[in-house]
């Protein structure tokens, strides 16, 4: 008798990045009015309503990448320790910068984090690689926002680091 059915770990894995992303904008959606939109920005800085779409695209991705790998390694076992845990630590850390940038207003740690997401992710994608490519590469787009991100992030500190 099967309690689980076969689709649920796919949408379980797919959608669980999203918690964070949820949580996080409960705290955005009430930084960017009162503090976010009074900082200088760049020129090239995304407006405000590219980001959730991205993001939310972003998580999907990188959710179905670890259901990938987690289906080729068998379930959560040894074999699947490093490369699940250097996704969940990502994940962490991912979801710790919102409230450090946006709910703190630490921009510079916000930088940190963000260049500890970035090591992270890509440690992640190394060790997929060799596990699952297709999961590997979806994690591509991940690491070109996180890019942009962490340059969007050190400009916006340091054009305002004047600024509580």
């Amino acid at each position: 008798m099967e309690v689980v059915p076969a689709w649920a770990p796919a949408v379980g894995f797919t959608l669980l990045p999203h918690a964070g992303g949820f949580l996080g904008s409960n705290i955005t959606k009430r930084e960017i009015p009162a503090w976010y939109k009074t900082l200088q920005k760049p020129s090239w800085c995304p407006p405000n309503w590219v980001f959730a779409p991205v993001w939310g695209t972003l998580y999907t991705s990188m959710g179905y990448g670890s259901y990938l790998v987690w289906k080729e390694l068998g379930g959560f076992n040894e074999k699947s320790v490093v490369p699940l845990g250097l996704y969940a630590g990502n994940l962490a850390l991912n979801w710790a910068w919102t409230p450090i940038f946006f709910g703190a207003h630490k921009m510079g740690w916000g930088l940190v984090t963000l260049l500890l997401t970035t090591g992270t992710a890509t440690a992640t994608m190394a060790s997929w690689y060799n596990i699952n490519k297709t999961a590997a590469y979806l994690m591509v787009p991940y690491l070109a926002w996180l890019s942009l991100a962490s340059a969007l992030n050190y400009q916006i500190w340091k054009d305002n680091s004047n600024k509580k």
